[in-house]
């Protein structure tokens, strides 16, 4: 009697071997030129995400101490309240041009490696 094997191919079990097998896999080998494209490309926007993220926060706490200071301790702290406040609001207002600017600063210095990258890609060397 002879004996039999049955084999079912998957794509994503296969995807998900690869996937697995990088991870273990020494970094020897250059990456390509597509994914330190996309690398420079999302790191652009890196430094200024987590800036504002934390000027955001911080505002929005501020925001939120100057309003329990004007509703609940309004006898002592409204002043305070008032001024953290409007802290708070400035705070939240910059935190968009903040993060723009420094993710345009940061698209200006890495748009040369960013071109030298795309014309590789696309053969005009």
């Amino acid at each position: 009697m002879a004996q039999e094997f049955n084999y079912t191919y998957s794509a994503k079990d296969s995807n998900e071997a690869e996937k697995i097998l990088k991870r273990y896999t020494p970094q020897t080998v250059q990456e390509s030129n597509m994914e330190r494209l996309r690398k420079l490309d999302a790191s652009a926007a890196t430094a200024g995400r987590g800036i504002a993220i934390t000027i955001g926060t911080i505002s929005a706490l501020l925001l939120g101490v100057g309003m329990c200071c004007t509703m609940l301790w309004a006898d002592n702290y409204f002043v305070i309240g008032i001024v953290a406040g409007l802290l708070g609001i400035f705070g939240c207002c910059i935190t968009f041009p903040i993060y723009k600017s420094i993710t345009k600063k940061q698209r200006e210095k890495i748009a040369p490696e960013i071109r030298r990258l795309s014309s590789e890609i696309m053969g005009k060397k």
